[in-house]
């Protein structure tokens, strides 16, 4: 009778033994996991993308898709911006850049992200674009060379194909055949100039602006970015200050281009 009166003791001794250790454990790996979910909050900011691609199925980006920015803020080392497109409106983000609302943005093909959510904003995002950079109308906020411009974006310095005829065609009063603008681009450069020629490419709303290409019959284009509308065949008078080594990044490099010029369709 004492020797089983013993062994009883001895077993419930080991049995709260058991539960205290048990008691111990748990009171640990709470502790523990406040730490944990910092540690992942702060991994998650500074690796959205991936973190995102652990949170929701990747889809592929619409490319090139450009607008103007109407929100926009900083969080973890990346900028954010919702940018209206005209038509829509979405989210992208990229690592830190400077940028404003009312900047127009092009925002290249990146990956879309569903029902991100961000730490360091306190904010989740039904939808948002991933991209490595973000291209701001002021030329700052190159592409990487990965990356391409828009769908459509008129070619660079090249001479598009085109059946049209400039016979009569007559020099602009005052003003300069496109031959004669990159022959002496580094005298106009900064100067206002006057051309007159034939739309043989229009390319509307890429950065905001409408792209025309024009051609005289010298052998050239000249792109002009604008707010005017023409189309391929018609003769139009461009004014404007000419640009020369123009820079927008992804490769598109201008050696002449008149901004926001005035074109005028005869």
């Amino acid at each position: 009778m004492k020797k089983s009166l013993t062994l009883l003791l001895a077993s419930l001794a080991a049995l709260a033994l058991i539960a205290g250790c048990k008691g111990n454990s748990t009171q640990a790996a709470e502790k523990t996991q406040p730490a944990a979910k910092q540690a992942t909050a702060k991994t998650t900011e500074q690796a959205p993308a991936k973190a995102a691609a652990e949170q929701a199925p990747a889809k592929k980006a619409a490319a090139g898709q450009s607008g103007k920015v109407v929100e926009t803020m900083n969080g973890g080392g990346y900028t954010y911006l919702q940018v209206d497109t005209g038509k829509e409106k979405f989210w992208a983000a990229a690592p830190q850049l400077k940028v404003k609302v009312g900047d127009n943005v092009m925002i290249p093909k990146g990956m879309v992200m569903t029902n991100f959510k961000s730490p360091t904003l306190k904010r989740t995002f039904d939808k948002i674009y991933f991209v490595n950079s973000v291209l701001v109308d002021n030329g700052q906020q190159a592409l990487n060379d990965s990356h391409k411009m828009p769908s459509g974006h008129p070619a660079v310095n090249a001479g598009e194909k085109t059946d049209l005829s400039f016979k009569g065609l007559k020099k602009a009063a005052g003003g300069e055949t496109i031959a004669e603008i990159y022959k002496e681009k580094a005298k106009l450069s900064g100067k206002e100039i006057a051309v007159r020629g034939k739309v043989v490419k229009f390319t509307p709303q890429i950065m905001g602006k409408n792209w025309v290409h024009v051609q005289d019959g010298t052998g050239r284009d000249l792109t002009v970015t604008t707010n005017a509308k023409a189309k391929v065949g018609d003769t139009v008078l461009v004014k404007g200050v000419l640009t020369t080594d123009k820079d927008f990044g992804a490769g598109y490099k201008y050696d002449v281009i008149v901004e926001n010029g005035k074109v005028t369709v005869e």
